[in-house]
Parts: C-alpha cells; sequence; structure tokens
C-alpha cells in the first residue's frame, strides 16, 4: 500500500469511518479556502488537493493524527473554519487535511480567561464568556472562525483598537503537537506561545488554547452617515479616543457602502460609519458625528448587531464590493496617517481607488480597494504608497509574513521533515510585501 493507504487504515482506527475521509468530494471541499478574493491567487487555483481529510474531535484525537501521519511521511495542512483569504489552508503538497473543527469543546471559563479546542468558534466562546459576566479581548470580523484558525493565521479585529493584535497578550497558553512520530499535546505558556501565532501552523499546530477575558461590556451598534467621505474621515481619530475605548469603528465612501447589505442604517449614496460603542459613549460620538455634518442613522442593542458590524469591517467591505462587481476588485492593507490627510492621493494610487478605514489607537488602517488588471500593477503601487508615508501589507502571498526567521528556526526542531503545511514557510512572496501595515 501506499503511504496515504497505509494512513487511511490507521486513522480509521484511530477516529472511525466518520472520522477519516478519501471520497473527492469532501477532498475537494477541504483543499479551498477565501483565497479567491484574491485575484492574484485565483489565476494561479487550484494550487493543491488533498489526498485524505481527518476529522478529530478533540485536542488528543488531533495530537494522535499528526502522530500517525508523521509516522506514515504525509503532509499535514491544517484547517479551521476554511474562512482564511489566501491560501493558508490549501495543501499545497497534497497529503492530509486536518480539519479540526469537530474538535469545538470549551474546556473552563475562569476568572480573565477561556480555554477551548482549536475547533471552538469565536462566537461560541465570546457567548461562554458572556454568561460568566466577561468577554474576550477581540475576535476576527469572521466572527464563525475557530478559535485554532484565528490565532493561527488572524492578526487582530473586534477590540483591536483597545487590545492591539493578537501577539499583544491574547494568548495566555497554548496546547500544541510537533511533528513528530510519538507526538503529543505540548503545553505552553506565556512568551513560549508566542513563536506559533500566526504561522499557519508550519511551526506547530495549535490543538487547544487559553485567551485573556476582561469584564463585560455593554455593547451598541452605532450607525452614522455623511454627505461626504471626508467627513467620514475627520471623526476617526476622534472616535479611537472616545472612553470607554470602541470595540469596533469602520467607515467607507458611498460606492462601498452601496455594495453592502441593504438596511436602514446604512443608507445608500452616503458615506458609512458604523462603530460598536460601550453604551456609556454614545453621546459623546453621537455630537462628534453631528459636529461634522452627519447624521446618526440608528443606534441598536445586542449581541447580532455587533456580529453584523464586525461582518463589514477589516477586508469583509472588499468581499461585498466583489459580490456587487464580479471579477473588479482587489486590496491591499495599508495604515498611516496619510489615510486620512492625503486620501485623494491614497485613492489614486490605484485605478478606482476606494479605501475601506478602521479606527486604531495610533494610526488608522485600511483597505485599498482598486480595479484590479494586473500583479505587476498591484506591485507598482506599493512605491506609490510608500512614497505617501503610507505602511502595507500584500495579501496576496500564502507565506508566512510574520517573524518568518524565528518560524523557520523553530520549525527546524519542531518539525524536522517539513510535514508541516509545506509552501507556506518555505514559498516566496508572489509580489514583495514591502513593510507591515
Amino acid at each position: 500500500m501506499t503511504s496515504h493507504a497505509e494512513l487511511h487504515v490507521e486513522l480509521l482506527d484511530l477516529l472511525g469511518e466518520k472520522g477519516v475521509s478519501v471520497e473527492l468530494a469532501a477532498r475537494e471541499r477541504a483543499s479551498i479556502d477565501g483565497s479567491r478574493m484574491s485575484p492574484v491567487i485565483s489565476e494561479l487555483l487550484p494550487l493543491g488537493l488533498a489526498d485524505l481529510v481527518a476529522y478529530p474531535a478533540s485536542a488528543d484525537e488531533i495530537a494522535a493524527t499528526i502522530a500517525a501521519s508523521v509516522r506514515h511521511g504525509v503532509p499535514i495542512t491544517p484547517r479551521g473554519k476554511g474562512t482564511g483569504n489566501y491560501g493558508q489552508a490549501i495543501p499545497m503538497s497534497g497529503g492530509l487535511v486536518l480539519d479540526m473543527s469537530r474538535a469545538r469543546a470549551i474546556v473552563e471559563v475562569g476568572d480573565g480567561f477561556i480555554t477551548a479546542e482549536a475547533g471552538a468558534t469565536m462566537v461560541s466562546l465570546e457567548l461562554a464568556a458572556n454568561k460568566a459576566g466577561q468577554q474576550i479581548l477581540m475576535y476576527p470580523s469572521t466572527a464563525q472562525s475557530s478559535l485554532g484558525g484565528f490565532i493561527s493565521g488572524g492578526s487582530g479585529g473586534t477590540g483591536s483598537i483597545k487590545h492591539g493584535m493578537l501577539h499583544h497578550g491574547f494568548v495566555r497558553a497554548l496546547d500544541v503537537v510537533h511533528a513528530m512520530p510519538d507526538a503529543e499535546l505540548l503545553h505552553v505558556d506565556g512568551q513560549a506561545a508566542e513563536p506559533y501565532i500566526h504561522n499557519y501552523g508550519t511551526a506547530g499546530i495549535i490543538a487547544r488554547a487559553t485567551v485573556a477575558l476582561e469584564p463585560l461590556q455593554e455593547w451598541q451598534g452605532f450607525f452614522a452617515s455623511f454627505d461626504t467621505f471626508e467627513q467620514a474621515l475627520s471623526v476617526i481619530r476622534p472616535f479611537a479616543d472616545l472612553e470607554p475605548t470602541p470595540r469596533l469603528v469602520s467607515a467607507d465612501m458611498a460606492t462601498l457602502a452601496n455594495a453592502l447589505p441593504a438596511d436602514p442604517g446604512i443608507p445608500t449614496d452616503r458615506a458609512s460609519l458604523r462603530a460598536i460603542l460601550d453604551v456609556a459613549s454614545i453621546d459623546a460620538a453621537r455630537k462628534l458625528v453631528e459636529d461634522a455634518g452627519g447624521r446618526v442613522d440608528d443606534v441598536r442593542e445586542g449581541a447580532q448587531t455587533s456580529m453584523k458590524i464586525s461582518m463589514m469591517s477589516y477586508n469583509h467591505p472588499i468581499e461585498w464590493l466583489q459580490k456587487s462587481y464580479p471579477n473588479t476588485y482587489f486590496h491591499v492593507e495599508v495604515a498611516g496617517d496619510a489615510l486620512i490627510d492625503r486620501i485623494d492621493e491614497v485613492h489614486a494610487v490605484y485605478p478606482g481607488g476606494m479605501l475601506h478605514i478602521e479606527a486604531q489607537k495610533g494610526r488608522p488602517i485600511g483597505m485599498l480597494a482598486g480595479e484590479y488588471r494586473s500583479a505587476d500593477e498591484v506591485v507598482a503601487g506599493f512605491e506609490r504608497l510608500t512614497a505617501l508615508g503610507v505602511g502595507f501589507h500584500n495579501p496576496h502571498q500564502w507565506n508566512v509574513d510574520y517573524e518568518p526567521e524565528r518560524t523557520a528556526q523553530t520549525a527546524a526542531f519542531t518539525d524536522p521533515d517539513g510535514l508541516l503545511n509545506p509552501g507556506k514557510l518555505q514559498a516566496k512572496p508572489l509580489v514583495s510585501t514591502g513593510s507591515q501595515a
């Protein structure tokens, strides 16, 4: 038998018939993610096809599955909910896709922390924390993302205005699995967990995680609109400084707002601002909007409202644009005061340029959309962004771009045979990454 066939037999014994599949339909589903959002990557698809898919239902089964795969020399591509946008979960070398979405137990909710298995969704963690009078520090714009997927492939999200990015104290501890034939769960705390964050499982696969909680706040969804995008931009920095600190503040020009789902809080043909605010800051936020010439269209309660606003933040407006105008837009992640102070020049970097902006402490960040023509044109814009003082990150690539040298050094010991998500650590960027946004 081939190594894949031998592994299949072993996994059937370990996980049962419903815990592993070699059916083509299952393999195809497990071999795609959200990378079609990138027209650069879309031109290269398909990038790989799994030979088999495993569905471990617990952290211990994750470790046992990895150990079996290593013993048979089969590459392992970890997968959460498949919501990653840029190919990080595509099995470029074939082999095993390790689908961890069934390992979703919430193990413990304590004072200031929550522990859960890698497949638990961020929204389930938030709800569990809320029942204990707490909230998670942040969750990604796709709130249905898995915990392991967010830590392995995310950066920040709803809550980042106050708490920064993943490596700023969000992760308390991890149970990780190295690519060893006798692999077991390895517990790492504090700084020892840092090398496993945002490297797509190339240095170790996260099976269980403990992340920080804080006291529960009363959040409300805040919807405002303006005659012009410049008016909306004028309040982005003041909104970031509201007290208590907002959980999220996003703004778009009318073209982007028109592509969003119909909502009376997001009137068409007007620049839109959406925020998740502590109830104590609503009056101050209302004054900021009205003083800038805008109007408050709605204020809503409930967790569903917060989740909806999150799904319109960060790179999600690009997704809505692409749905409204197929085969048209791409985006680049950007940051810096020039997004506000030199917006006309920023928009001019790419044909059809439109900025989606997010409030942050220190400097705003955003997603600059443009009309896609070629990868070369994407690259050509990087130099112009740099000249404007705009920090940028190229999302049209699948390689590890956060601490790649450290990750490679770690993987030399944790993955000596190069079986963990191959192609993601060694791959060169499709185009230059530039400075980090």
